[in-house]
């Protein structure tokens, strides 16, 4: 009877392990970030010029989504030796050897193609070529320069800056226009900082694996704040763009620069202590930092 209740019990645990290997494989709660930044270029794009549509934003984010997935699956096939040299990876499921790497390549392939396919028929062709340039950046630039420049980092907020220009271009907005590159710079500089403070807490991960980042030889974090520091003072003075430019009502600056100035006090004292709890915490205030100033850029952004 025990062997019986094993033997029907065991489907159900293969389900979930496969569930989670799937999530793992496609970096699901990364493509979160995707979602949301998407979503905000979407709407502050409509608030903008009008024309706001249910199946528009659900087709873009659908798209968007589905070639996160292809892309975070290719990333993987293309790193997975190194991602068995660190701790923090080497229980993905392609190191750990629990999903073939052909089954992979064919996930990742139907997933990122099928998601460009997808904006392009049901979105609009900009969209598309947006996301196709964060594919092609992301995997073709980014991911090879990590072993070989420190300015992987740099290329890496690129790829990460465009998602909320899908939703802009998917919402009526131009490329070239002061909205979009808003948008850009914000994500964009958000970025460095925010992997800044990991690059240095799992720098001996990252030589492990063979990845050159600013912060593999600053043992003492000298660098890596001083960095992180520069840049900070650079997105704290961002939400001065949007005012100068009328497209956000000026209030905007006062909370958008106070946040930033939160950012930079946490990267002075992580300069002068270099402890990795400062680091630490430098990390964690960027994932509050974002959330915040994307919901009041959207009560302060403006109609034409």
């Amino acid at each position: 009877m025990e062997m019986a209740r094993q033997t029907q019990s065991q489907p159900a645990i293969d389900l979930s392990s496969a569930r989670q290997d799937l999530m793992m494989l496609t970096k699901a709660r990364l493509s979160l970030l995707v979602v949301i930044t998407t979503l905000f270029g979407y709407l502050v794009a409509v608030k903008m010029f009008g024309g706001f549509s249910w199946p528009i934003l659900l087709h873009t984010v659908f798209g968007t989504v589905l070639a996160a997935f292809g892309s975070a699956v290719f990333n993987q096939l293309m790193e997975v030796e190194a991602d068995a040299k660190m701790d923090r990876t080497a229980e993905r499921p392609l190191p750990a050897n629990r999903i073939p790497r052909p089954a992979a390549f064919v996930i990742g392939f139907l997933l990122a193609g099928f998601g460009i396919v997808h904006l392009s028929a049901k979105v609009n062709g900009l969209a598309a070529a947006i996301c196709a340039a964060t594919l092609f950046t992301y995997l073709f630039v980014y991911t090879p320069l990590k072993r070989k420049s420190s300015t992987n980092t740099l290329v890496g907020a690129v790829s990460g800056a465009l998602p909320p220009l899908i939703g802009w271009a998917a919402g009526g907005g131009g490329l070239l226009s002061w909205g979009s590159a808003f948008l850009f710079l914000l994500l964009f500089l958000w970025q460095l900082p925010h992997f800044l403070a990991i690059n240095w807490m799992y720098r001996e991960q990252y030589r492990r694996g063979g990845f050159v980042m600013w912060a593999n030889d600053d043992d003492s974090g000298a660098l890596t704040a001083k960095l992180a520091i520069g840049f900070s003072i650079v997105t704290a003075a961002l939400p001065i763009l949007p005012v100068l430019t009328n497209l956000a009502a000026p209030w905007f600056a006062i909370p958008g620069i106070l946040l930033g100035a939160g950012m930079v006090a946490l990267a002075f004292r992580f300069f002068e202590t270099r402890e990795r709890s400062d680091a630490r915490k430098l990390f964690f205030y960027t994932l509050l930092y974002l959330p915040l100033v994307l919901g009041i850029a959207l009560a302060a952004w403006k109609s034409v």
